[in-house]
């Protein structure tokens, strides 16, 4: 057997916020959907899709996938892309007036420069550039 990952799909709540951050913030080109959907495919410009999917049609579907908050337990997950520039992001975002988890920042151990900060729906996304590519 064969697997092939082909989707990421954040269940959310607030589908619509979510929907126009990743459009109109991050910059994502929409393949279906639109904020007043319940579910949406955004391209990656890779051949993986992000998807976005109202958290309680998922529940109604598997009514296991229904989980505590983010605010009663850890982060579950990260969305990680790679930019060429986490300095210019970091300030784009900012005017954006994203919830920043944290500033830029080099970090030697893992050779990258990052940056952290959350969705409208509270997911947490990092986005990095090579310390080769920063110097």
């Amino acid at each position: 057997m064969i697997l092939q990952l082909t989707h990421i799909r954040l269940l959310v709540s607030n589908f619509k916020d979510c929907f126009l951050f990743y459009r109109d913030v991050l910059g994502f080109g929409i393949d279906w959907g639109d904020e007043n959907s319940w579910y949406a495919e955004l391209h990656t410009g890779d051949s993986i899709k992000l998807a976005l999917f109202r958290k309680e049609l998922m529940a109604e579907a598997v009514p296991s996938a229904y989980q505590p908050s983010g605010v009663e337990c850890h982060n579950k997950v990260a969305l990680v892309f790679a930019v060429d520039n986490v300095d210019e992001l970091y300030q784009y975002l900012k005017e954006k007036n994203v919830t920043i988890v944290t500033q830029p920042q080099n970090r030697p151990a893992w050779g990258l420069r990052t940056v952290h900060f959350r969705d409208p729906d509270g997911n947490l996304i990092e986005f990095f550039s090579n310390l080769e590519a920063v110097n």
